[in-house]
């Protein structure tokens, strides 16, 4: 699908094949406080997950997808979520696993693709993003790809004992 493919990355559909690196991340506790895990994923869950991602987002509410280098490497996973057909808006978020892939564009090029899926394809009017307040990388991918900050949840989330702030990002749709 041309919508998927950038010029530094092609977002997929899961594969059987991603199941090490999707426990991989799931059990990555440094990433638990952005996606609101509190304990670890079996394989055995996992692979089930990845068995029913081929359902329709319009039924799941949800669509995963991972982010690969043109040449095929997985660089992370990209989330349209908490689907609102009715309202026509969802909820995204993005993870580059490792540091080293950070900064170099993909996830900045990958929101960008993907917006344009949900848009396009999806006829959402909205999409929109939580970023914890001192998450100041995420925020600037998701500014410079045309998302306003938009409100300010105080004490918002509770992770290791503490409550952080998080900024609501939104994208309105040009496309009618």
């Amino acid at each position: 699908m041309l919508t998927l493919k950038g010029e530094k990355v092609y977002l997929r559909a899961l594969e059987p094949e991603d199941l090490d690196f999707v426990h991989k991340i799931e059990n990555n506790e440094d990433f638990w406080e952005i996606s609101a895990t509190q304990s670890p994923y079996s394989k055995f869950l996992i692979r089930q997950y990845i068995e029913n991602a081929h359902r329709d987002i319009y039924d799941i509410k949800q669509l995963r997808l991972v982010i690969c280098t043109k040449r095929g490497r997985q660089v992370g996973l990209i989330d349209v979520f908490d689907l609102e057909p009715r309202d026509k808006r969802a909820a995204i978020g993005i993870l580059i696993a490792n540091k080293k892939d950070r900064k170099k564009g993909f996830g900045s090029e990958s929101l960008s693709l993907l917006c344009d899926y949900c848009f396009t394809h999806l006829g959402l009017h909205q999409v929109y993003a939580n970023v914890t307040a001192n998450n100041g990388d995420s925020q600037r991918v998701f500014e410079n790809n045309g998302f306003r900050k938009v409100g300010l949840k105080k004490d918002w989330t509770l992770f290791n004992g503490e409550f952080k702030d998080e900024w609501l990002y939104q994208l309105i749709s040009n496309v009618h």
